[in-house]
């Protein structure tokens, strides 16, 4: 494979640690509630709970059933009811009808509800409203972290992502300041803290007001510096479809909370598999970076080598053969059983991703990132569209196009919205208001076009110039902020040169070589840098609220970095992708580095866009 030849880089800290505060703290909560009793738990905490304390685990401390949260009637013959619930208002009335239902027809019961990963005061209003308050026991399981990998945790929130950018609702901005408190008291302290967005900039003083209530110990840091970004500095990026290989699992198979679920297609049988994706994984390990066009290779190279090993066998004498039974049989066959499986993901991705439209739709994307052709790329999106191929698809071409341009000119926003519209229904009249509001699909507003420099330039001529200046720079109108910024970072490698997939120069083979991730070059500029000096015009284009703060000293720092400083946290404030980490992994072998990336969730373009539906 490639990406030979790089320096070592620290080893990455422990975090199971993080999983056992999780275990232990629920475990805790549940024993409040003495006796056998029915566990009601929302839809989505299951995945998450199952990683922490499986059914077992729940039977050993007296929960006797388990249901799922559906806001219908329940059936629980039990007198002890637990619910474990995000803070929802739906759901919290959802428990205040079944409390009011049983009182209604006499009936006593003990209530307990565990709110995760905290309690919001609109919770209590509500139990107060509904007359309830007395009645149930409220307590908070402060479940901030979900370590999904080595390198990978989540804090298992995709509603972070609208509720804060679109609804301007900054609850969870506290939730990911406790979630750094946490990682700090662990494996703190930490020396730097960057970070850019205004979420960003909440969160870290957040987290500072945490750190100063609380009391400070020292101990030797695990965790050097960390980086916080929030999604709406770079929308560009989870816009862009996935070709690493771990990226185009998650946009095809769709990997949830680490897991994968592989149907017949790719099992080879006529039943479904679910497989754990991480670094455990021998096989998946060594192509979950790469770009698609070299793993089939590794595998068929990997299948060789399988049969080789397998191969060993004959010739063997009786103690020879019960050495190799003993000691290599086993890991043979799981890895045997593991490339079965990679090879029929493989093959059913090709079968998707390998057509016409897929190349087709990859050039578009590539054209819209460079600026060129852009007439053609609106007319492949106008007849995407009318085809009805995809409507997320369709939807995520037309974000990619207004970003990249700055807007789309008003006639042609009017054209792709009807069109839009007709074709997949007149409700998606809210989600374009949501886009808007947003930022990303937007009309060019007249005098938006006029750059400061054609201002001051038309205060000093006569009007009639004026009006000739406004034409000539009519043509810079689609000189967007993502334009100027991917000149300043060099974002757009030279389309002249040949890019060799197989051995990346750098973090731009994520995209077939077509473009850096703005999220990723913004993060290495700035370790580089040791700060945002010299990048003053890019955080004006983004709006940033940059910030950078020494958070601790590790003593006698100078010269040498220390291992805990080679690892760099990045949290990702509203989401981040698997080509994202790919890159991230990519540059931290580059320079010596080990990234952990902490996110409130693992997003793409489908998610991410999903969000902002609104019918």
């Amino acid at each position: 494979m490639a990406h030979t030849g790089w320096r070592d880089a620290p080893d990455l800290p422990d975090f199971s640690l993080l999983k056992r505060l999780a275990r232990d703290q629920l475990i805790y909560l549940l024993e409040q509630l003495p006796g056998k009793k029915d566990l009601f738990i929302e839809a989505d905490l299951m995945s998450p709970l199952d990683r922490i304390a499986n059914v077992t685990t729940l039977k050993q401390h007296e929960v006797d059933k388990l249901y799922k949260v559906e806001h219908k009637p329940i059936v629980s013959t039990s007198d002890q009811l637990c619910f474990l619930i995000r803070p929802r208002v739906q759901t919290v009335k959802w428990v205040c009808d079944i409390v009011n239902a049983d009182k209604a027809v006499g009936r006593f019961r003990r209530y307990k509800i565990i709110f995760t990963p905290q309690k919001f005061y609109v919770c209590e209003t509500i139990l107060e409203e509904q007359g309830v308050y007395g009645d149930v026991t409220t307590d908070e399981w402060a479940f901030y972290l979900l370590p999904l990998d080595d390198d990978i945790i989540s804090m298992e929130l995709p509603e972070f992502f609208r509720d804060n950018f679109l609804e301007g609702d900054q609850r969870w901005v506290t939730t990911a300041g406790s979630a750094l408190h946490l990682l700090h008291t662990l494996y703190g302290p930490f020396n730097k803290v960057y970070g850019i967005g205004r979420c960003a900039k909440m969160a870290y003083e957040s987290w500072r007001e945490l750190l100063e209530e609380g009391e400070q110990k020292s101990q030797k840091p695990d965790i050097g510096n960390v980086f916080l970004i929030d999604r709406d500095v770079d929308f560009v990026t989870p816009l862009c479809s996935q070709v690493v290989y771990e990226g185009l699992v998650d946009d095809i198979f769709r990997i949830k909370c680490g897991s994968v679920e592989f149907g017949p297609d790719v099992t080879s049988s006529d039943k479904s598999i679910k497989v754990m994706l991480n670094s455990q994984d021998k096989v998946f390990n060594e192509i979950r970076n790469e770009h698609f066009s070299n793993v089939f290779g590794f595998l068929s190279q990997k299948a060789r080598n399988l049969q080789t090993a397998y191969d060993k066998r004959r010739g063997m004498d009786i103690k020879e053969m019960k050495t190799f039974v003993s000691e290599e049989l086993k890991g043979l066959k799981q890895e045997h059983r593991l490339l079965s499986l990679h090879i029929g993901a493989s093959e059913s991705m090709m079968k998707k991703k390998t057509k016409q439209d897929f190349q087709e739709l990859l050039k578009t994307e590539h054209s819209l990132l460079e600026g060129f052709e852009v007439r053609e790329c609106i007319a492949f999106i106008e007849e995407h569209i009318n085809r009805q191929v995809s409507m997320i698809e369709s939807l995520r071409l037309l974000c990619l196009l207004s970003i990249t341009e700055n807007g789309l000119l008003p006639k042609d926003y009017r054209s792709l919205k009807a069109q839009f519209l007709q074709s997949y229904g007149i409700e998606h009249l809210l989600t374009f208001a949501n886009l808007r509001q947003l930022g990303i699909l937007v009309e060019q507003q007249p005098g938006e076009t006029l750059t400061v420099m054609e201002s001051k330039v038309g205060k000093l001529v006569n009007d009639r110039t004026a009006g000739k200046l406004t034409e000539t720079f009519s043509s810079l109108a689609k000189k967007s902020n993502f334009r100027a910024l991917s000149k300043r970072l060099t974002l757009v490698p030279k389309s002249d040169e040949e890019y060799d997939l197989r051995v990346p120069k750098d973090m731009a083979y994520i995209f077939s070589g077509a473009y850096v991730p703005l999220s990723c070059k913004l993060i290495e500029q700035v370790l580089e840098r040791d700060g945002w000096m010299g990048l003053e015009e890019v955080t004006r284009m983004i709006n940033g609220h940059e910030f950078a703060v020494t958070a601790g000293s590790n003593g006698g720092e100078a010269r040498v970095k220390t291992d805990a400083q080679r690892i760099i946290l990045v949290m990702f404030l509203g989401g981040c992708t698997y080509s994202e980490i790919a890159a991230l992994r990519f540059l931290g072998k580059e320079k010596g580095l080990k990234f952990i990336v902490v996110t409130t969730a693992i997003t793409n373009s489908g998610r991410m866009l999903e969000a902002l539906l609104d019918h």
